[in-house]
């Protein structure tokens, strides 16, 4: 799905497209795509680099084309190994031509058209909207920062609760969905600091640039922190989940010593040899009370090694 927008006074939809106008493309269908290289001339290849979803964050020039993709966090909407992950965003700019592309939809594009309405203003040129995609970037990534670590905190209330394996796995994807974000944000860290220089950035846009440093470093320094604190909440479910199963062994060991007593008092009378109990007949009840009395003996010898 594509759509154009003109920019230049507030944010509002066009029927085609026109110069200086954004051409914003979603989940691109085969005629998007054909649009794009057809009748717009970018370079086709770059399509199928946004289409892979590991591609990193780089910056290309290519026959007058700014080819640029940024990292952008998304959440899987369907049940997930990696429930927060990161996807490319591909910019695409020459002369008049502005355009994004993305192969999901996502709250971050949404979001972003969303505030620039409310704005009213628009952007200034291209490179003022690479720009602001790049600050709503490092926003969205603190946003869904908030929603990891409320997550860890959740799991953090449940430690006084039986813990599991499936306890630990959760944490496991979220630590993965921690690593996607750091290495994202580093690579889009590194990306911004090449676009300073390779851009032409005005004094606004310098500002502007500024402003996304600091929401980036926050979100790298955070995700750092989150990353410790689940570590951390990693190990003592595990330390747990070890204690509890020490305790079960404990306590199946000690059983098993219980039952091993009267076991050895029954195999003792039990052997086919003259013991003189043979013809008693107190010979089972004394059996019954010796067994009742090693045992009793054994508890309380237990009791004072507070092995219960």
């Amino acid at each position: 799905m594509r759509t154009f927008w003109n920019t230049t006074h507030g944010l509002h939809t066009l029927d085609q497209w026109q110069p200086n106008c954004w051409v914003q493309v979603t989940c691109p269908t085969a005629d998007d795509s054909q649009y794009l290289q057809n009748e717009l001339g970018i370079p086709d290849y770059f399509l199928d680099d946004i289409a892979d979803t590991e591609e990193r964050a780089r910056y290309d020039y290519d026959d007058g084309w700014i080819l640029i993709i940024l990292r952008i966090p998304y959440v899987k909407e369907v049940k997930s190994r990696t429930p927060y992950t990161t996807i490319p965003l591909g910019i695409i700019l020459k002369g008049d031509v502005c355009i994004t592309v993305c192969y999901f939809e996502t709250n971050l594009m949404i979001d972003f058209v969303t505030y620039q309405q409310k704005r009213g203003v628009g952007f200034t040129d291209s490179v003022d909207m690479v720009f602001r995609l790049f600050l709503s970037t490092a926003v969205w990534f603190l946003k869904r920062l908030k929603q990891i670590n409320a997550r860890i905190e959740g799991a953090k209330q449940h430690l006084d609760r039986k813990v599991d394996n499936a306890d630990l796995i959760a944490l496991s994807r979220l630590q993965d969905s921690l690593t996607y974000f750091a290495t994202s944000i580093r690579g889009n860290e590194t990306l911004l600091s090449k676009l300073k220089f390779k851009l032409p950035v005005d004094e606004l846009d310098a500002d502007l640039i500024e402003d996304v440093s600091i929401e980036m470093n926050q979100a790298r320094e955070t995700t750092g922190i989150y990353s410790n604190i689940l570590e951390s909440t990693m190990d003592t479910y595990a330390n747990i989940i070890n204690n509890n199963t020490s305790v079960v062994m404990k306590t199946l060991t000690i059983i098993s010593m219980f039952l091993m007593v009267p076991t050895l008092v029954a195999s003792f009378f039990g052997m086919n040899l003259v013991n003189g109990m043979e013809a008693s007949p107190v010979g089972f009840i004394l059996a019954i009370v010796l067994s009742i009395a090693l045992t009793a003996l054994f508890w309380w010898y237990a009791k004072r090694k507070a092995w219960l």
